[in-house]
This record gives C-alpha cells, sequence and structure tokens, in this order.
C-alpha cells in the first residue's frame, strides 16, 4: 500500500486558496511595474545625455528645482502622467489586469480542485455501482488528493473487500446451511412416513430414530443461533474471575468417558492456578469444542496436552495433540462454519461443522483470538487467548 504522504483536506485547502490570492496580487502588482519600468527606461533612453544626467540628479533630489523636475516629467511622460482620475492610464492598466487575471484564477482554481472532484466523482460512482448489489468496486486513488480523500478511498476499498467476502461467506454458508438442515429433516420426515405408510413399524426403537434427527435440528438451529449473536455483537457473557486451570480441569474430567472410548488420555500441565476474567459456561463451551475436536480427528495421537498459562496481556490456552494434524491449506479456513477437515467421519461422528465456528465467535466476543498452527512434531496445536480486562461485557 502507498505511504500517505498527502496534505489534511483544510491545508490543501487553505494552500490552494492562498496561493492563488497571493499569486494574483504579486502578479498584479509585477506588471504594474514592469509597466512603469519599461515606459521609464523607453523616456530616459531617448532623452539627450545632458538632459538625463539632469533628471537623473533630479530625481534622486527634486527639491533642488521642483518646477524644472515637474517640467521634464510633463514633457516626457505626458501631462496626464500624475493625473488622479478614474479615467487615468494606471487606473485602466490595473483595469486590464484585472480583466486578464479573472480567467487565469479560474483556470487555476479548477486545476487545483480537480484531484479532489476527481476523487469524489470516482468514490461517488463506485458507490453507485455497489448500491446495486456489486461488492467488486474499487476506487483508485487520485495523485495529489488530501489526506483525507487518501484514507477515504483506502478505507472504501478495504470495506468492499470486507463485503465482497462477507456476501461470498454469507452464499456459501445460505448453501451448507440449507444442506445440514435439510440431512436431518428429511431423515425424520422419511422416517415418519414409513410409520404412517405401515413401512416400518412405530415402536420405540423407531421413534428415538425420529427424535436422534429432531435433537440434531435443534442443536444446529441452536448452534446457528449462537453464531448469529455473536456475528452481530450481542453475544451475552457473564464475566467473573475464573481459575482457568480448574475450568481445564473440569472439561477434562467430563469428556473422559469419551476420551477412554477413543482410547485416548487429556493431560492438563498447567500445576498453578491461572486467573482471568471471562464467562466460565462459554470457555467451557470453547474448551469442549476443542477437545472433542481432537477426538474425532487425533484420536490416533494417543493424547492431547492442554496448559494454561497467565500472559502480560491476560491468559492463553494451549491444545496440542500428536494426530495427522489438517493440511496446510485447510489453516485458513478451518474456522469457518459449516468447514470440516473431512466431511465424512464428521458427519458420522455427529459434528456439524460449526462447532470451531463458535469457539471462534466466543473467543472474538472476550476480546481474545483461536489460532492454529501445525505442531513442531506433527499434530496440530490451537492456541486460545484472552485479554486481561477487554471484550465485550
Amino acid at each position: 500500500m502507498k505511504t500517505l504522504q498527502q496534505q489534511t483536506l483544510w491545508r490543501w485547502i487553505c494552500v490552494r486558496i492562498l496561493a492563488l490570492a497571493i499569486g494574483s496580487v504579486v502578479v498584479i502588482a509585477v506588471c504594474m511595474w514592469l509597466r512603469f519600468a519599461v515606459q521609464s527606461l523607453w523616456n530616459l533612453h531617448r532623452m539627450p545625455p545632458a538632459l538625463r544626467e539632469e533628471f537623473t540628479l533630479l530625481r534622486a533630489h527634486p527639491e533642488i528645482n521642483p518646477t524644472r523636475f515637474h517640467e521634464i516629467v510633463d514633457t516626457w511622460w505626458g501631462l496626464r502622467y500624475s493625473d488622479p482620475s478614474i479615467a487615468s492610464a494606471d487606473w485602466l492598466t490595473v483595469g486590464i489586469l484585472v480583466g486578464v487575471m479573472i480567467p487565469f484564477i479560474v483556470v487555476l482554481g479548477l486545476r487545483a480542485a480537480r484531484p479532489l472532484s476527481l476523487q469524489f466523482s470516482r468514490l461517488a460512482a463506485a458507490a453507485r455501482v455497489v448500491s446495486a448489489g456489486d461488492f467488486s468496486a474499487r476506487v483508485a486513488q487520485v495523485d495529489n488528493a488530501p489526506l483525507e480523500m487518501a484514507r477515504f478511498t483506502q478505507d472504501f476499498n478495504a470495506m468492499m473487500q470486507q463485503l465482497a467476502r462477507y456476501d461470498r461467506e454469507l452464499r456459501a454458508s445460505h448453501v451448507a446451511m440449507a444442506h445440514e438442515l435439510r440431512s436431518p429433516l428429511t431423515a425424520a420426515i422419511g422416517r415418519l412416513q414409513g410409520m404412517m405408510d405401515d413401512v416400518f413399524t412405530p415402536e420405540p426403537r423407531q421413534l428415538a430414530m425420529v427424535m436422534k434427527q429432531l435433537q440434531l435440528l435443534s442443536r444446529l438451529t441452536d448452534e446457528l443461533h449462537l453464531l448469529s449473536l455473536a456475528d452481530a455483537g450481542q453475544l451475552t457473557l457473564n464475566k467473573t474471575r475464573i481459575d482457568l486451570t480448574a475450568l481445564l480441569r473440569e472439561r477434562a474430567a467430563w469428556l473422559a468417558p469419551q476420551a477412554q472410548t477413543a482410547g485416548m488420555t487429556l493431560s492438563i500441565t498447567s500445576p498453578e492456578p491461572c486467573l482471568c476474567l471471562a464467562d466460565p459456561v462459554r470457555l467451557g463451551q470453547v474448551i469442549t469444542i476443542v477437545l472433542e475436536n481432537a477426538l474425532r480427528y487425533a484420536a490416533e495421537g494417543g493424547e492431547v496436552a492442554v496448559s494454561a498459562q497467565a500472559t502480560p496481556e491476560g491468559a492463553r490456552m494451549v491444545f496440542r495433540d500428536r494426530g495427522p494434524g489438517v493440511p496446510a491449506d485447510f489453516l485458513p479456513v478451518m474456522f469457518e462454519r459449516f468447514t470440516r477437515g473431512e466431511s465424512s467421519r464428521a458427519r458420522h461422528s455427529g459434528g456439524s461443522g460449526l462447532g470451531l465456528s463458535i469457539a471462534r465467535g466466543i473467543c472474538e466476543a472476550h476480546g481474545g483470538t483461536i489460532q492454529a498452527a501445525p505442531g513442531e512434531t506433527g499434530g496440530l496445536v490451537i492456541t486460545v487467548t484472552l485479554p486481561a480486562h477487554h471484550g465485550r461485557k
């Protein structure tokens, strides 16, 4: 991005107005001086040498012989040379100069204002394109535009990039959302229709299968609602001072049966308490989501090591597994909604593709972040950072 070196709008306008005003006065004054200087030099050139020497002396000391001085001036410059009338040559010269300077000032003023007008015109044209629903519009920056206009243009282009990205994500999200909601709904409707047509016997096992699909549908709806609140900045947090180490141990104990079934060990390596200002329920959701994600995808690694520690900025939790990790091109999008590393395995194990998106939304609501990176010896490392006293309350 080009470094901004433009002037501020106020200074930009002041410099141009002052330059035009001062320049106009200077040009008129110089022209008047040239008119008198040229006339004087021409008259002195035409004078006889003796008269020129006499006039030069009288010009320097007119008090020696005022009558002779005015006689020479009237003879060589004319009787009306010092006429104070409005119709004198001096006033006529000023009028001519003003008449010449007005279009000159207009042309220079329009030329100076051109960068500002051109930048506004480009922004207005791009805004019309955006209002028609095309978020691909970008505005080229005009040279010599004011600093505020340059920043406005850069911010406009950045805003358009964000809107274009949101539009793409929204379209993809709607498609994925329709697919995810349709799957359990179709399964439940098909099973009920089968029982109504006597294809299936309406026994508890069949009803339980329908209930399972409806519960999945309800869970998806709740998750989407939570994500909508997080995106709108309306996710309510009940912050208290909590011990992250204790919260990690509680969540690990809750997930111990699932870990045992998967043949994994959940180890908490934080020997000391780690105090932080956060919502224990929402932050517990983040921990559960990350651990369940590790149980689902990294079971072959056999272990998930979790640590929490205080930092100068707040607190940090680190989750390390020894699984196969994820492809490098998947890391930038793994926290997007409806994104799965392995769709078939995720759907088979009950994953909706919303868990990590929810974790990111909760972390951002706290004013923190969640990031993923490959482990130094393989596997995946997910880091959750929380600020000391920031975030929405």
